[in-house]
């Protein structure tokens, strides 16, 4: 690929740049190469981020230079006149400001050349911020703990909502961890309910199995054990989305993947089976489609806390 040229995406006039710049020191991928994974991944990663303010995390001298990489929320002024934009409370600070809207091919692959490795979406939609379409679990291991870990504590996640007849998605967070996401798509969810809901499931899953699970953000306190991130069910905090990139030292991706392999890595204690780089990614949707799609869809309530057991909601 050359470093440089014009391209036209979908009707949109796009000038990409440096596509010969390495990314990722440790494989040689290139920004090119990224760029390249994100268009073959559109169809399915679009339908999870339209219509949501998306975070950019940015790596302009790639993933191994920290020093130059930042997360961006507000969209550039530089950007072309057909990427839309969401007005939305970004903190007591700054107020509200405008987000990016990736609602099409042309945008993602604009986003993906300024040296965006990872999209962080919210876990709303920019014209119902209040109102999440997902709980969701981030599982974080803190070592010698690691995905297989995370895999077991997914499974109990399953396990409890099962009987009230609510359905979980699991996905690898393409890092060390791993996210769990029970679909909403209701209007009548809201953080004031997800987010206690989240604690208490998390010090639930903490007062069971105490040497294995941890709900509290001390990391002192966290070797050995996964920590059951429910903090993340929070209108103005985000979680990497599916299929995206992370700054790790192989493009590896946020993935998702079926109960299947969840518990054939936790029984064969081998989380090798769940690292999957851009290609594979690729490949497996090929194979599978959006293993995700039901999460844009799939309409649930929450059970009742009083069916699980008696937590601290405090």
């Amino acid at each position: 690929m050359a470093s440089g040229r014009q391209v036209e995406v979908e009707g949109r006039e796009l000038k990409l740049t440096n596509l010969d710049k390495v990314v990722y020191p440790k494989t040689g991928f290139t920004k090119g190469e990224m760029i390249d994974y994100y268009a073959k991944v559109a169809p399915a990663m679009i339908p999870h981020l339209a219509a949501r303010a998306v975070t950019l995390r940015r790596f302009p001298e790639g993933v191994e230079d920290l020093d130059a990489a930042f997360f961006e929320k507000r969209c550039p002024k530089h950007r072309p006149k057909w990427v839309k934009t969401a007005r939305v409370e970004a903190g007591p600070r700054a107020g509200k400001i405008d987000f990016c809207v990736c609602d099409g091919l042309p945008t993602l692959v604009w986003m993906a050349q300024l040296a965006t490795v990872e999209f962080h979406p919210s876990l709303s939609k920019a014209r119902a911020p209040k109102r999440p379409t997902v709980l969701a679990f981030d599982l974080d291991p803190g070592p010698p703990a690691d995905i297989v870990d995370c895999c077991r504590v997914a499974l109990r996640l399953r396990d409890l909502f099962g009987p009230f007849g609510v359905e979980c998605f699991p996905k690898t967070s393409g890092s060390k961890g791993m996210q769990v996401y029970v679909p909403l798509n209701s209007k009548k969810a809201n953080y004031e309910v997800t987010k206690p809901f989240a604690k208490a499931i998390a010090q639930l899953l903490e007062k069971e199995t105490p040497d294995d699970v941890i709900s509290t953000m001390k990391k002192v306190d966290r070797e050995g054990k996964v920590f059951v991130d429910w903090s993340q069910n929070h209108q103005r905090k985000t979680t990497v989305a599916v299929y995206s990139l992370r700054a790790r030292e192989h493009p590896t991706a946020s993935t998702p993947i079926t109960w299947k392999e969840v518990e054939a890595a936790a029984r064969k204690d081998d989380g090798k089976a769940l690292v999957f780089e851009a290609d594979a990614v690729l490949a497996r949707i090929e194979k599978h489609g959006d293993l995700f799609a039901p999460v844009l869809e799939l309409e649930q309530e929450l059970p009742d806390l009083g069916g699980f057991a008696e937590v601290d909601e405090d």
